[in-house]
């Protein structure tokens, strides 16, 4: 379903990729929380003891892109995972088919 502009230009598309350990998910949705960032889909795996989770947010009028992605990329180097934040639209534009 195509969403518009205005739609999903608030929306990112975050992925956590790494080792599966306790607290992964309390951090990653605990930063969205504080920001006010509303999770709309998401999809968790753990596969042979190596976590992934594919997340589509809505960062709202509150939630700051920039000050999001700092904080992820700090969570990203305390728990040892990988952690890519995109907005909806770069993402949807990479991996077009």
């Amino acid at each position: 379903m195509p969403t518009s502009d205005v739609a999903s230009s608030n929306r990112a598309i975050i992925t956590v990729l790494g080792s599966d350990r306790p607290g992964i998910v309390a951090s990653v949705t605990g930063a969205l929380a504080e920001r006010q960032a509303n999770i709309l889909d998401i999809s968790q795996t753990i596969l042979q003891g190596i976590f992934t989770m594919t997340m589509l947010v809505d960062l709202g009028a509150a939630a700051e892109f920039s000050e999001l992605k700092a904080k992820l990329d700090e969570l990203s180097e305390a728990l040892g995972v990988q952690i890519t934040l995109q907005r909806e639209e770069v993402f949807r534009y990479m991996y077009r088919l």
